[in-house]
């Protein structure tokens, strides 16, 4: 085949050339182009999709149960709608949080570790405006609580964390949340360090016609000691678990393990007669075997043995089992 072109595709070419026309160039490599992907390292991801998954499902059965109890309370139609959730650290959440909220610390129980709710101002004074009896289809403004406020905003806001303590009761049997503390949302809210991984779910909160927000916080250091029971992967109870992260410290230490065939008293001059072919009656049985110490506590009976060219035992039975 001739490659070459002609005088007449030539001048089409220059023609072209002059009118900003040129044909497209294809590469003529069969290797594909590297491409780049940008990568945000602020972003964690310490929260896998089955922690992400399990506790926005549990949001979800909290915007129910808090709908219809509030429903009910303030006697108007109170609707909340998961509507985001994303991963980032606690600094980064704390810019996402809407202004004019309360801040709600409330304890992850029986584990002691703090989760943070907050709740726009606008959605607990016509809440509160609700309470009193009055209507919910006007809007309240943004104000300073007064003591009248916050006695009953104490109330809306148990009220509202009671719902969430049994939602989350359905992902480890016994969790629950209690309300700790409550006070208007400033940057001094830190119950984490600014780079902790924080899981942030938003929530729509509506009274009648009007819009306000409801998010809950979670860090990583909340839910860690319990981190495989959140995602589904450990079927036990809480109560089962370690309580903290202590426990798994504590598990990693270090016992003295030691065999011992049996133990008697002699007085000083009895040891001091000793003498090579000397017999000491120990006063057991070989059948009973020996006795397993953890430091001075007995654990369990066992027969000596050996495991290749080493000594050993084999445990028989429990101590607790006698």
């Amino acid at each position: 085949m001739n490659d070459s072109l002609n005088p007449d595709q030539i001048a089409a070419l220059f023609e072209a050339a002059k009118a900003g026309e040129m044909p497209e160039t294809t590469p003529t490599s069969g290797r594909r182009q590297q491409r780049m992907r940008a990568v945000d390292f602020s972003r964690p991801t310490k929260f896998t999709t089955d922690h992400q998954r399990r506790i926005t499902r549990a949001i979800d059965a909290f915007c129910l149960g808090a709908a219809t109890r509030l429903t009910a309370e303030l006697r108007a139609s109170v609707e909340f709608e998961t509507l985001n959730t994303t991963q980032v650290t606690w600094a980064a959440a704390q810019a996402l949080l809407p202004a004019n909220s309360l801040a709600v610390i409330i304890v992850l129980e029986p584990l002691g570790t703090r989760a943070l709710m907050t709740i726009e101002s606008q959605f607990v004074l016509t809440a509160i405006e609700g309470l009193l009896g009055g209507t919910t289809e006007r809007a309240q403004k943004p104000r300073r609580f007064s003591e009248i406020d916050w006695t009953l905003s104490r109330r809306l806001v148990d009220s509202i964390v009671n719902q969430l303590s049994a939602a989350f009761h359905e992902l480890g049997g016994d969790l629950s949340f209690r309300v700790e503390e409550i006070a208007q949302q400033t940057d001094a809210t830190s119950i984490a360090s600014v780079s902790e991984p924080t899981f942030v779910v938003m929530v729509e909160a509506r009274i009648a016609t009007h819009s306000t927000a409801i998010s809950v916080l979670v860090p990583w250091v909340t839910i860690d000691p319990i981190a495989d029971l959140i995602a589904g992967r450990d079927r036990r109870t809480v109560g089962q678990h370690e309580d903290s992260g202590i426990g798994r410290a504590l598990a990693a230490a270090p016992v003295t393990i030691r065999a011992e065939v049996a133990c008697l008293d002699l007085p000083v001059a009895d040891v001091l007669s000793l003498e090579p072919g000397s017999v000491i009656r120990l006063g057991a049985s070989a059948a009973d075997g020996i006795s397993l110490f953890a430091e001075n506590v007995r654990i369990a009976r066992a027969q000596p043995g050996a495991n290749g060219v080493r000594r050993a035992v084999q445990v028989q039975a429990h101590e607790e089992e006698d």
